[in-house]
């Protein structure tokens, strides 16, 4: 059988199944890193062959790097023969998510390395850590000469590579937690660089990648503030409860505002909606069985028509249309209080209801801020599309029940 060879010239000469399943690597990682916070690159490799040198803090560091390069380069990433290769499913993993060969650190290293010159002759990047292992501070360690040999051997320069929040993202012997990765490629090195020369080049974009400002937006800033402080979950229960009686904006609204902002603080927010939410509906129920009627703007006759309907044929259980047909929430709550629905029934109903779409919207806002991560100085404009198009759906929704 022929292998069909994809061929530019001065660029790689790779098979075609290597390339598509460098192109899948790099996806499904640059897709799980913008769930745990998001990926920044800066700087590209060089065309041809080369050896990536980077900085390593944490397991994390191969799914940056697999992340960040290009797929066309067809990344190797050396991993510990001892660790990644001493069980058949570690072996497995490290092959297939990660395009991994084995190093030796005991004896027989170097020859496992100049086993892939030809890999880098065909164009492909061998990704190394030259310190062997993972730095427990951060702190960069002494490099190996095993890359700068290869390097050598097959022709090819050497592209020193800083990485940066890997170590926050999942720190050695620590657990998972949402953190930005940064990933700076350095210009190619010239031949016969010292192994010394090579750790300063990498630690230099080390620290120039880690102490870079993250470009974000004032007023992201400001509503994190206050998301995140005391007053953000007696916020969302103010909101919901008043939306809940008689304000117009919904606090999916507010949700979309805050939770995009301050993605960590989403599930306690919504939950604080929720509880405002469920208070407010419980009490326009009392109010409403009294006889007392609140201002309900943006609302019309024939919302309230069909909330009568539904609630004579299916009692308190009625509130679960409520997140589809778009009448708003107080509608139900004041009618289901004119029509005598047990309290008790009608917040266990309501609760159902409205959980479930409250805690998704939130947390489905939360996941698209941890995927906007990386562009928080668009929040405003963020913003203002939020608004419009919330504006838009509430006219389209009230002109179609009017």
């Amino acid at each position: 059988m022929t292998t069909t060879l994809v061929r530019s010239p001065g660029d790689t000469v790779l098979p075609v199944r290597s390339r598509i399943a460098s192109a899948l690597r790099r996806g499904l990682w640059w897709g799980v890193l913008s769930l745990t916070g998001g990926i920044e690159r800066r700087g590209r490799l060089p065309r041809g062959g080369c050896v990536v040198v980077a900085n390593h803090t944490s397991h994390a560091d191969t799914a940056a790097l697999l992340a960040a390069l290009d797929a066309r380069h067809g990344p190797a990433i050396g991993a510990a023969a001892d660790y990644w290769f001493a069980s058949p499913w570690r072996r497995r993993i490290c092959r297939r998510l990660a395009a991994g060969f084995p190093v030796r650190r005991s004896g027989g290293g170097t020859a496992d390395l100049l086993s892939m010159t030809g890999e880098l002759r065909e164009g492909r990047a061998v990704v190394l850590f030259p310190e062997g292992t993972r730095a427990a501070d951060g702190t960069l360690g002494a490099f190996h000469r095993g890359a700068l040999v290869l390097a050598a051997e097959a022709g090819v320069p050497v592209v020193p590579v800083g990485i940066a929040g890997t170590g926050r993202l999942l720190p050695k012997h620590g657990r998972l937690r949402s953190a930005l990765v940064r990933v700076t490629i350095g210009e190619p090195l010239s031949a016969g660089v010292s192994p010394q020369e090579a750790r300063d080049a990498v630690r230099a974009l080390q620290e120039r990648t880690a102490a870079e400002p993250l470009r974000d937006s004032a007023v992201r800033r400001r509503v994190a503030a206050v998301a995140a402080s005391r007053a953000g979950v007696p916020l969302a229960f103010c909101w919901a409860f008043a939306e809940a009686l008689s304000w117009p904006l919904m606090p999916e609204l507010l949700l979309g505002v805050v939770c995009v902002a301050v993605p960590r603080a989403a599930l306690r927010l919504s939950l604080g909606a929720l509880a405002g939410s469920l208070a407010g509906g419980l009490l326009a129920l009392h109010l409403a069985a009294a006889g007392v009627a609140l201002p309900a703007p943006l609302t019309t006759d024939r919302m309230r028509a069909e909330v009568r309907a539904e609630l004579a044929v299916e009692g308190a259980s009625a509130v679960r249309h409520q997140p589809w047909n778009g009448i708003p929430f107080k509608v139900y709550g004041a009618e289901a209080g004119r029509a005598s629905v047990p309290a008790a029934d009608w917040l266990a109903a309501s609760a159902a209801a409205r959980g479930s779409r409250t805690v998704t919207v939130g947390l489905g806002f939360a996941a698209f801020g941890l995927l906007l991560r990386r562009h928080r100085r668009l929040y405003g404009r963020y913003l203002a599309l939020l608004d419009g198009g919330f504006a838009v759906g509430l006219g389209v929704i009230v002109h179609g029940w009017a």
